[in-house]
């Protein structure tokens, strides 16, 4: 299968059809070539983190815009350009190949007007860059909608934010300190010529300078590492779980903060829930790599009288469903997915997940709201209208004017998270 082919339609899916780049990307490496994989990826996150800018420029190479059966070639030109201006392929190879891609995708007649598109760029590119950046949604490569959140709520950091999701993800690593210490595995990693860095606050977490295969690193099969943000690595620091405690993990999936309460307190009784069965699924191979017992159920947090009948619990992890606007770089499909209209929508939710939960710690318990947003509505608005109706809750560690810590993305190479911590009253 040609990869151009293969990419055009991942960015059709994505683009058009609104399915996530986590969903179409594994399915589309089935068709190709696994040396392939990381061409396709790099494509695929490339025109996403870009689309603006090349749709600016593919509007002024043509006429009309291909539409109808024809779309999945408008993506595929979008897929030539990228190439042309972003990636060190040769530019006679990128264009050859993305031409060629016409005849996968069963259109060979469009391969003239595909051709000439690629050539005119080539011919012009530097007059239509800087006309493809002469607004903000090209110049950032973020919707307009998105664009005026950001400004609005970090009228002095937007465009660092911005500039921070359009980066490449670094690759953190999360040691299981009940295999070793955090600088014993690191020498493991020196001893393979693997370098690294630490973090400042997240006391297991290790920042690989150039990203590899998890099968490169020693005993990730047997539980020894695992790969993790070191911003959501200090879930397990707010939340301060103690020996012999009853932990509620709520919407838990993929279960990586679930597995950090065992690794650091193996005696805590932990119950997860997700309310997505097949992103359960990841929490229960997650669980079995790292040797890891906890309940695992499919459940909505909003009522929880319908799937627990146990003791309150003593300490709540709700890291609550939202927007992703923290973690574009990994995901930079969110962009485009989302709209506008979502956070009030998604701060409702929170809200009665929030209330819910609440009803289920013990008096004198500890509840951690966590995000991977970086929406003020999200995050510290929220937690301020929770403290404004629930009488019995403190906040801790921060002030109740600007409740909680926002962590945005690219501060110390961590992405954008939230963190508040509330006690309840005994």
């Amino acid at each position: 299968m040609n990869v151009r082919a293969t990419a055009a339609k991942v960015i059709y899916q994505v683009v058009d059809q609104g399915q996530s780049l986590s969903a179409a990307l594994p399915a589309a490496q089935q068709d190709i070539r696994e040396r392939d994989h990381a061409l396709l990826q790099e494509i695929c996150y490339g025109v996403l983190r870009w689309l603006p800018r090349l749709e600016s420029i593919t509007q002024a190479l043509m006429d009309k815009p291909l539409k109808g059966k024809q779309r999945v070639f408008h993506h595929l030109i979008l897929v030539g350009l990228y190439q042309l201006g972003y990636m060190r392929i040769p530019a006679h190879a990128a264009v050859a190949e993305t031409v060629n891609a016409t005849k996968t995708l069963k259109k060979p007649q469009l391969r003239g007007l595909i051709n000439a598109i690629l050539r005119n760029y080539q011919r012009q590119q530097e007059e239509l860059d800087t006309k493809a950046i002469s607004h903000d949604a090209g110049k950032l490569g973020h919707p307009s909608w998105l664009l005026k959140l950001l400004k609005e709520s970090y009228p002095e950091q937007f465009e660092a934010i911005c500039e921070a999701n359009n980066t490449k993800a670094p690759m953190w690593l999360r040691v299981n300190r009940q295999h070793n210490t955090r600088d014993a595995y690191r020498a493991l990693l020196d001893a393979e010529g693997i370098a690294t860095e630490l973090h400042s606050q997240a006391a297991d977490a290790l920042r690989l300078l150039s990203p590899c295969d998890v099968t490169k690193l020693p005993g990730f099969s047997d539980g020894w590492v695992s790969v993790q943000d070191a911003a959501a690595q200090l879930a397990v620091d707010y939340l301060q779980p103690q020996a012999g405690e009853l932990i509620l993990d709520c919407c838990a999936a993929p279960g990586g903060k679930t597995a950090h309460i065992m690794e650091h307190v193996p005696s805590t009784k932990v119950v997860a829930i997700d309310c997505d069965e097949n992103r359960l699924k990841r929490v229960h191979e997650n669980l079995a790599r790292l040797n890891l017992d906890a309940t695992v159920l499919c459940a909505d947090a909003r009522y929880p009288e319908q799937w627990w009948k146990g003791d309150k619990f003593d300490r709540i992890l709700l890291d609550a469903p939202c927007s992703a606007t923290g973690v574009i770089r990994r995901h930079p499909d969110i962009k485009w997915l989302r709209r506008g209209e979502d956070i009030a929508a998604l701060a409702t939710l929170q809200a009665e997940i929030f209330d819910a939960m609440w009803l289920q710690l013990k008096p004198g318990g500890t509840l951690v709201y966590a995000t991977c947003s970086i929406t003020p509505q999200e995050n510290c608005d929220q937690v301020k209208a929770f403290l404004a109706r629930t009488s019995d809750a403190t906040l801790i560690g921060s002030d109740p004017a600007k409740p909680g810590r926002q962590i945005l993305p690219g501060e110390e190479a961590m992405d954008g998270f939230y963190y508040a911590v509330l006690t309840k009253a005994e």
